[in-house]
């Protein structure tokens, strides 16, 4: 908590990527080309998944499945990320920092509940092949996924509701590319004790 500047911070600033701009040029036409291939590669995956009706088991559902949650989870970052390859400083409002930090805890918190998933369909699969069609039916598999999907909406929940509630007051600088926790948290003049204490259990 920071008691030395109390003007109420409406935005935050990103500071980028220090150097020469020849430098943060090559970064950001890395970064976007390796976005663009990690969504072209997903969005393969998952046509592929669809359209080939012999894929759609629960393995090939779970790894689409997997795809479409990786096509969200990079782009809650990567947009801002390529926008402090370019310019020295980004802004970022208040209510964006707390929307792009949720959405990127959900998705994660989403991935981890899909990749647990998909470890229980491989384990049964191979420990009762006999009996794997009546455990893991295609609705199964939908239901299963959808619970990930639901597990990973509500588990950052709390905290974004605790981090919304605080007040920011300078400096308003995030020497980072996204709104993580830790960041936002320093920004803060308000008590954090259980959005950090929040954020060990989860």
């Amino acid at each position: 908590m920071d008691i030395t500047n109390q003007t109420r911070v409406t935005e935050f600033i990103f500071l980028g990527f220090p150097g020469v701009l020849h430098l943060r040029i090559t970064l950001f036409v890395i970064f976007l080309i390796v976005y663009l291939l990690s969504l072209m590669g997903n969005i393969l995956i998952i046509f592929i998944v669809v359209l080939d009706s012999t894929l759609q088991t629960p393995m090939y559902i779970f790894l689409g499945n997997l795809s479409f949650l990786e096509i969200w989870y990079t782009t809650a970052t990567v947009p801002k990320l390529l926008d402090t390859c370019l310019s020295q400083a980004v802004t970022i409002s208040v209510s964006g920092c707390i929307t792009q930090y949720y959405f990127f805890f959900y998705m994660g918190a989403t991935e981890c509940i899909l990749l647990a998933v998909m470890a229980y369909d491989r384990y049964l699969a191979i420990c009762s092949p006999l009996h794997y069609s009546l455990l893991m039916s295609i609705l199964i598999c939908l239901w299963f996924s959808a619970g990930s999907w639901i597990g990973g909406f509500t588990s950052p929940l709390l905290s974004t509701i605790l981090i919304s509630h605080l007040n920011f007051c300078g400096p308003q600088k995030i020497n980072h590319f996204f709104c993580d926790s830790d960041p936002i948290f320093k920004l803060s003049c308000s008590d954090t004790f259980f959005g950090r204490g929040l954020e060990l259990h989860m």
